[in-house]
């Protein structure tokens, strides 16, 4: 086993995880945990690499996100940016909705771990297959001429 030299920096394979003091206070004050009784969506997405996974509801109002609970089963990374995701949507139209990124979650976090990167994407590939079901379930718009 080798040993670290004094002034010598650990990379990513040292394994530590340094969460920055927003990820942090998401993770232990997480923003809108909870389910939604008779959401108009929901969905169920998981990352089986880690074994965490993301349950999202949604409800729409006016054309835009009133209401974005989650429960998620996952690390700090996960609950801290489902959390954030939440933030994020709530008040948007669909489409703005829609047009969220996990690199827009990991960018209003003030970055997170490298390796904790993948989880930063559940809620929002939640949120977009949310709003998918919801969309689907709309009868047809009427044809414009």
């Amino acid at each position: 086993m080798s040993q670290i030299e004094e002034g010598q920096e650990l990379g990513d394979e040292a394994g530590y995880l340094i969460y920055n003091e927003m990820l942090i206070d998401h993770f232990t004050h997480p923003r809108n945990v909870g389910e939604i009784e008779n959401p108009d969506a929901m969905a169920v997405v998981g990352d089986p690499a880690c074994g965490d996974y993301v349950r999202v509801y949604i409800n729409v109002k006016n054309g835009k996100i009133s209401d974005f609970k989650f429960l998620t089963q996952g690390c700090p990374g996960a609950i801290s940016t489902s959390s954030i995701a939440t933030e994020l949507a709530i008040g948007k139209t669909l489409e703005e909705a829609l047009m969220l990124t996990d690199n827009d979650v990991i960018h209003a976090a003030g970055g997170i771990p490298a390796r904790k990167a993948h989880c930063s994407l559940l809620a929002i590939r939640g949120l977009h297959e949310a709003i998918t079901t919801y969309q689907s379930s709309l009868p047809p718009s009427p044809q414009r001429g």
